[in-house]
């Protein structure tokens, strides 16, 4: 098939797309093509109108926008966490919308960080994003315990995945909780979650996961799953805008535990503003709350989120997937005689929403493409992501990325940059 045939192929293929109605809804800009939904997604009109309309709240009703107005503020929270809750396979009273990623996962490791007499270590893994084992190695700092001999990573094999089957072997008598990626942030890897989880509950351990990079792209079933906890950002596939509020999942056995990090928002809501000295936590998720919230960087989500709810996960992860594999057949069929190796799983089940083209020029190839327009994303050592997102991406966006790409390396555009990263990759 000729170039011009297999750009007329994706035209047709986006003519066929049942989401495509949903690209309009996005603040794209004429002439580029944004690949980088998997860092932070797109704003959407939705989520500028909620914003708007809370601002609103805030100049017409002052201190009555935490019960009245659009969207008042007192249950916000519980709000989004209910439209979060499809999208992890959660029951709504499980979910929180709080904190950040980071935040909430020192909350959790507070929380279910337990540690006794010969069963004292955190198991995590070598290819997780750093700011997960800056906390893990903070919280046993906390501890009194050394992260050089109490945290436990597991290695990968070959730098890109990791195998379930290494992760179970490290679940040793001593370890007393497991901190895990849902989808690894380099290579796009989705991990075995069920798998995982039963083998450690088998092990009498308790375990948790990152979905930074799986939430509003993947499906999940934390419940089902029986996952003990979870947490993740809703400003990459979930679209609420940069530094947004995160989300965190508890599941309900452990409700009535007491957070590791209490304060006055985890109050049960009719308790709240008595003032007493002595906390009543909420009988749910809500409890590991712990500040006020931050109203206008969820206000957003409100408005994105509406999409997902419409949309429902299956429907996205049915056309990301379609993109995905579309773009690898385009990869391989031109893209391969330049050095480009693809780096992400093949098999659907296995991989994530983003793609990781390996390349030595890696740095550069991401400069050349910012040039001409495209915005993808680096990762060290050498991985161009890009990320054709559901609800804003077209075939033809990635056909003309792959088209680009090609253009590139035959011109050898990439030569007149440094192949180093940018101060923000």
């Amino acid at each position: 098939m000729t170039l011009q045939a297999k750009r007329t192929d994706a035209v047709a293929r986006d003519e066929h797309d049942a989401l495509s109605a949903y690209r309009d809804e996005f603040y794209l800009q004429p002439g580029s093509i944004y690949m980088d939904g998997n860092s932070l997604g797109l704003l959407s009109k939705r989520a500028e109108k909620t914003l708007l309309e809370s601002l609103s709240d805030w100049k017409e009703l002052g201190i009555d926008g935490w019960m009245k107005g659009r969207h008042p503020w007192f249950e916000l929270s519980e709000r989004l966490a209910a439209l979060n809750a499809p999208l992890v396979g959660a029951q709504a009273e499980e979910v929180m919308v709080t904190g950040s990623t980071t935040v909430n996962l020192h909350q959790l490791v507070a929380t279910f960080f337990q540690p006794t007499e010969g069963r004292d270590k955190i198991l995590a893994d070598a290819l997780t994003f750093p700011s997960d084992i800056y906390a893990l190695q903070s919280q046993l700092r906390l501890r009194g315990l050394d992260p050089e001999t109490h945290l436990v990573q597991v290695p990968s094999r070959d730098g890109r995945f990791l195998e379930e089957d290494d992760i179970i072997a490290a679940m040793t008598d001593d370890i007393a909780l497991i901190v895990l990626p849902a989808v690894l942030y380099r290579s796009g890897q989705i991990l075995d979650m069920e798998r995982l989880t039963k083998a450690a509950h088998d092990r009498g351990i308790l375990i948790g996961f990152d979905g930074c990079h799986s939430v509003g792209a993947v499906p999940h079933a934390f419940h089902d799953w029986g996952v003990d906890f979870a947490y993740w950002c809703n400003y990459k596939h979930l679209n609420g805008g940069p530094g947004t509020v995160g989300g965190l999942f508890v599941h309900e056995r452990h409700f009535g535990t007491l957070p590791g990090l209490t304060g006055w928002f985890g109050s049960r809501k009719d308790k709240q503003f008595d003032m007493d000295h002595t906390m009543t936590p909420a009988a749910h998720a809500g409890a590991f709350q712990i500040g006020t919230p931050h109203v206008l960087s969820l206000a957003p989500q409100i408005g994105a989120l509406e999409m997902f709810d419409e949309v429902g996960i299956e429907a996205v992860r049915t056309k990301s997937l379609a993109l995905t594999q579309y773009m690898m057949e385009l990869v391989e069929q031109e893209l391969t005689p330049y050095g480009f190796v693809i780096g992400n799983p093949i098999d659907d089940k296995r991989r994530g929403a983003h793609l990781s083209l390996e390349h030595p020029e890696a740095a550069r190839i991401c400069k050349a493409l910012k040039e001409n327009r495209i915005i993808p994303d680096f990762r060290a050592p050498n991985i161009v992501r890009l990320a054709p997102v559901a609800l804003y991406n077209t075939f033809t966006d990635v056909y003309d990325v792959v088209a680009t790409l090609k253009r590139i390396m035959e011109d050898k555009e990439y030569e007149r940059f440094a192949n180093e990263r940018e101060v923000v990759a």
